[in-house]
């Protein structure tokens, strides 16, 4: 999901190993809402290898078990920015001034990518547009301990001041709060269908480096159920290569899933409600902390099953998330 892979598929030989497929529905829901404090989960006990495979065939006597504990949670029992544990745009550099992120010319650049062909700008409510007064626009409802980033059209009335964009919508990242090398990473949602609809749960190196990147969680949103993992890494000539898959699950926009990447130091293992799916040896430049990313996207130029938003899309998205936790490995 990252603001800058489409740069990379420019020019780059790019090893693709995408393959759609069902998830059966035996991957059940977990009973439980919350997130343990500890837990544990089986991956295959052989060498990963350098593309991704998927692991719809796992013989259930070569697995292995790894433990963890809980590093981060939030069950979004309250507004996600009151905790201190998100920001509601992409970070910058130490050079960046700091009251750009809320508002005047160039503000725009940390909250959306028109590279990537984006039509939204993702808002909060001290955000100020072209202006110098904060808008109020808050895309982030909490029902229920339910969060929902919204995107909602943006009226005639305010396309200039938050420059010509086709919605507002939200970002949450953790960067400057926290980051993590290895561990397992996770969110509990629902995932919204319609044209131009793209929501995503991935992670950045923290010392602000591209790639590593971790694609946890992409949905193609004119494509029902059809929820995409992939890794990205750069292979020591330059050339940014990225290895992943399309998976299947018929119920994605209407029932709450659990949907993880669990990196360990030689593989990266993806999970659906915590089953393995998929996994890949780790790439070398993966050795800074992550940090985590959750957004809603509108409109999408080179990610496929996704296009530009036109009439047809919805004026109100949501995007549900339940919680988002984090857990580092107990031998670590």
């Amino acid at each position: 999901m990252t603001r800058k892979i489409t740069a990379a598929i420019g020019f780059a030989t790019i090893l693709v190993v995408t393959s759609a497929g069902g998830v059966e529905s035996a991957l059940a829901q977990a009973n439980v809402e919350t997130a343990p404090q500890e837990m544990s989960l089986q991956i295959a006990n052989d060498a990963p290898g350098e593309q991704c495979r998927r692991l719809d065939q796992l013989d259930p006597t070569s697995l292995i078990r790894v433990t963890l504990h809980r590093t981060f949670h939030d069950d979004f029992d309250a507004h996600p920015l009151s905790s201190g544990l998100w920001v509601p745009h992409y970070a910058g550099g130490a050079a960046w001034p700091e009251a750009q992120y809320w508002g005047g010319n160039g503000s725009d650049a940390k909250r959306k990518d028109a590279w990537n062909g984006e039509q939204q700008i993702y808002v909060d409510p001290k955000y100020q547009g072209r202006g110098t007064v904060a808008l109020g626009l808050d895309p982030f409802k909490v029902r229920n301990g339910v969060l929902s980033i919204m995107a909602s059209r943006i009226p005639v009335s305010l396309k200039d001041v938050l420059f010509n964009n086709e919605y507002v919508s939200g970002i949450l990242t953790t960067q400057g709060s926290f980051a993590q090398k290895y561990g397992y990473f996770e969110i509990r949602s629902k995932l919204p269908v319609g044209t131009g609809v793209w929501p995503a749960f991935w992670m950045l190196a923290d010392n602000g480096g591209w790639p590593p990147e971790i694609d946890i969680l992409e949905g193609r949103g004119k494509q029902r159920g059809d929820l995409v993992m992939t890794t990205h890494w750069r292979i020591p000539s330059g050339v940014v290569q990225h290895c992943g898959f399309d998976f299947l699950l018929p119920d994605a926009a209407t029932a709450f899933h659990d949907y993880g990447a669990l990196w360990l130091r030689d593989r990266l293992v993806y999970f659906i409600d915590r089953r393995p799916v998929a996994d890949i040896k780790v790439p070398d430049d993966f050795s800074d902390p992550m940090y985590m990313i959750v957004n809603l996207a509108m409109g999408a130029k080179y990610f496929g099953g996704v296009g530009f938003v036109d009439g047809e899309s919805p004026d109100v998205v949501e995007f549900e998330i339940d919680r988002i936790s984090a857990y580092q490995i107990d031998s670590y």
